[in-house]
């Protein structure tokens, strides 16, 4: 199999393709139940946030190895409007949607690592990795 695995974001359907792939992923990897829980609730939020603001984007799992261990690597990439203000959008609570606002702080504190990047007009690339223990 591939390390690197995609699912267009275009339909709600979407993001239920695009967590069962990763949780599949996950299981095949050896990450426990817990972990696998906390894996497709991040790629949910991810896939969700393309799907409701940049209308369509992609979610990929990679399957990455760094120094003797093995991990999963979320990757969630759109070419939507961007975010305007990062800071403001990994404050607890913040939403811009009505919703509780657990968002990006949540997939940040599911996962081991955490990197966005935002431009303006450009869209968003999203990367959250977490390491089998």
């Amino acid at each position: 199999m591939d390390n690197q695995s995609c699912v267009k974001i275009v339909t709600e359907w979407d993001i239920v393709a695009a967590r069962q792939l990763g949780r599949n992923v996950a299981k095949e990897l050896g990450f426990g139940t817990v972990d696998q829980a906390r894996i497709t609730t991040a790629i949910s939020e991810l896939a969700r946030n393309i799907y409701l603001y940049a209308g369509q984007g992609q979610i990929c799992i990679e399957r990455i190895s760094e120094f003797g261990r093995q991990g999963l690597k979320i990757i969630a990439i759109d070419n939507g409007p961007g975010i305007p203000d990062i800071r403001k959008v990994m404050e607890d609570g913040f939403s811009t949607s009505g919703g509780l606002g657990a968002g990006l702080p949540g997939v940040k504190r599911l996962m081991d690592e955490f990197n966005i990047h935002s431009s303006k007009g450009e869209g968003t690339d999203i990367q959250a990795v977490k390491w089998l223990r």
